[in-house]
């Protein structure tokens, strides 16, 4: 089987194919990992069992030809990609390339939300190409529940829609998190360190979170920490001078090990607009750090089941972020519910669910049934 995603940079789909891989390889299948450009931090990080193939191609558009080549030459059963441009791409190549591969399109994403709010034309139209191409695909999978209900709010028939969550919880985590750090935040005695992680983009919010923290040291001692990289650093770094936290908030770009920090963090904050399932929640619950969360489409809320496993607070919400953070430094979530309810976003679970719906796609388990969608 192949995965197609363009480069291997430090996102969480990216990681998601990762993991996938490596699941898909020790259970003995031949897997191949089909990327636009051999590029990207998360290189290092291919399982050995894993053949990359490098389609040598500067952009996604122009790859059309070489992956027509590769799925006339490799034949794999299933080709599975993620995300609207590189699913429409897959969808495409498979029809020029005229071979029995099944595509499977996953979704990681509210598309219809991530368009309104986007800049980036590609964005702008990918509600438009889930319509016009994901018919040609053999399954699409969402990432959750809401994705899936927003992608038949926008025409995808749900016969043909899955949801499996994303394998987030690996053997690979624990052993990262374990690792020691030699950062003075986290020393015995130090104030509690308020963590979160994502692009520094507007999805995901962390003006929000930074005027929200400001709000939280009228109260206590604490310091914010945001692991990421993206457009929105000059104008955080702003923020974050004109509130006058330079000493208080740092934003250190992308660090290749999150967790060892994720795990010893006081909590760990979701401020995002909108999601599909975001992949930094969960692993913070796996590390056993305590959670906040805003109630955006979509995620959120199936993951911490409304509520039971964090408190949800409304986008954009600055006082309301500001006070759940401070109720959970106060009493934290007991760190083994949360390592419970992680597990439900194993690799090994979601394997197995990739697993029976391929099986089913290639005719091999009649009696299987798709997974749950809307």
């Amino acid at each position: 089987m192949a995965l197609f995603i363009p480069v291997l940079s430090a996102g969480g789909a990216e990681r998601v194919f990762l993991h996938l891989a490596g699941g898909f390889a020790e259970q003995g299948l031949d897997v191949d990992l089909v990327l636009v450009r051999r590029a990207g931090p998360l290189l290092e990080h291919v399982p050995a069992r894993v053949r990359i193939v490098d389609l040598q191609s500067s952009r996604l558009l122009f790859s059309v030809r070489a992956l027509v080549r590769y799925l006339r030459e490799a034949r794999p059963a299933v080709l599975l990609s993620a995300m609207e441009d590189i699913n429409t791409v897959a969808l495409c190549a498979r029809r020029l390339a005229r071979v029995e591969t099944r595509v499977v399109a996953t979704v990681h994403n509210t598309i219809s939300l991530e368009a309104q709010r986007a800049t980036s034309l590609k964005v702008r139209v990918a509600p438009l190409l889930a319509r016009r191409f994901y018919p040609w695909a053999d399954a699409v999978v969402a990432v959750s529940h809401g994705a899936a209900e927003d992608l038949v709010e926008l025409g995808v028939t749900s016969d043909r829609l899955s949801v499996i969550y994303n394998p987030v919880v690996t053997p690979g985590l624990f052993e990262q998190a374990s690792r020691p750090i030699d950062d003075p935040w986290f020393s015995p005695g130090a104030p509690p360190v308020v963590l979160s992680a994502g692009r520094l983009a507007p999805q995901k919010d962390f003006g929000t979170l930074i005027r929200a923290f400001e709000r939280l040291r009228r109260q206590r001692t604490a310091r914010l920490l945001i692991l990421g990289e993206g457009g929105e650093r000059p104008a955080l770094e702003h923020l974050v001078q004109e509130l006058d936290l330079e000493e208080h908030v740092r934003l250190p770009g992308y660090v290749d090990n999150p967790f060892a920090r994720m795990a010893r963090a006081a909590l760990f904050v979701l401020s995002s607009r909108h999601e599909g399932l975001p992949t930094a929640l969960i692993e913070a619950m796996a590390v056993g750090t305590p959670v906040v969360s805003t109630d955006c489409r979509s995620g959120p809320a199936e993951i911490l089941e409304r509520g039971a496993y964090g408190e949800l607070v409304g986008v954009g919400d600055v006082a309301g972020l500001a006070q759940a953070m401070s109720r959970t430094l106060a009493v934290p979530t007991d760190g083994a519910r949360l390592r419970r309810r992680a597990d439900e976003f194993s690799l090994e679970r979601s394997v197995a669910a990739y697993r029976e719906l391929f099986d089913t796609l290639l005719g091999f388990a009649p009696e299987a049934k798709r997974h749950e969608a809307p």
